[in-house]
């Protein structure tokens, strides 16, 4: 089993992410369209069902840092 990893360096989530074709977004509320807060990474072929907006890693970071968040990720897919 690969571990968990966390980390809250900018430049390593968004390597980590880009490298895996993941873009920074924000979830959208359905009720009043507009950006809700949840930070996600929006990979091309996965379809979370939650309704996301592509914002810039500047945007991301600034809301990760506002929210004191961790990123936790693994190297490896599991499958």
């Amino acid at each position: 089993m690969t571990p968990t990893k966390t980390t809250t360096d900018h430049e390593k989530i968004r390597r980590w992410a880009e490298e895996r074709g993941g873009r920074p977004a924000a979830v959208v509320s359905p009720v009043h369209n507009k950006i809700a807060g949840g930070l996600r990474i929006d990979f091309p072929d996965y379809d979370s069902g939650e309704e996301l907006q592509e914002i810039t890693w500047a945007e991301f970071f600034d809301k990760f840092e506002e929210q004191n968040l961790v990123f936790m990720y693994q190297e490896e897919m599991v499958c």
